[in-house]
């Protein structure tokens, strides 16, 4: 059910043997998406649980799901674009049909992050599914 993007990136994962390759592509995902406009840095968009700050701001566009984020972390930048490859362009009613926790670990983040991370990360997928459900 992933999004073709995402299996882009789990693709590359298959490739990349040692996990210090797959976090430094994770922090190269983070730097290749878009900063978050500062003015969008505001407490009604960010997300509680995160051990960094992170910023998500919803943009629907035409009953799709889609997002822009932001953190003032680079692997959490990353974990961002990670799940924009996720849900970016799925249709709104199936936002909550992904198994976010399944897809991830075909890319071994789930084993590899840290709790706070872990729970940073939990929290983003909340935020998320809980925007596409007020669609």
């Amino acid at each position: 059910m992933a999004t073709p993007a995402f299996e882009e990136i789990a693709e590359t994962f298959e490739f990349l043997d040692d996990w210090e390759d797959r976090y430094r592509h994770v922090i190269d995902l983070g730097r290749a998406m878009p900063e978050l406009e500062p003015s969008f840095k505001v407490p009604a968009l960010k997300v509680e649980g995160c051990a960094s700050q992170v910023w998500l701001r919803p943009v629907p566009e035409a009953g799709l799901f889609q997002f822009q984020g932001d953190s003032d972390a680079m692997i959490v930048r990353g974990l961002i674009a990670v799940l924009h490859a996720l849900y970016a362009g799925v249709p709104m009613a199936q936002v909550a049909a992904i198994d976010a926790h399944a897809e991830l670990g075909r890319l071994g983040l789930n084993d590899h992050l840290s709790a706070q991370r872990s729970n940073g990360v939990r929290a983003m997928v909340e935020r998320i599914r809980k925007v596409a459900a007020q669609g």
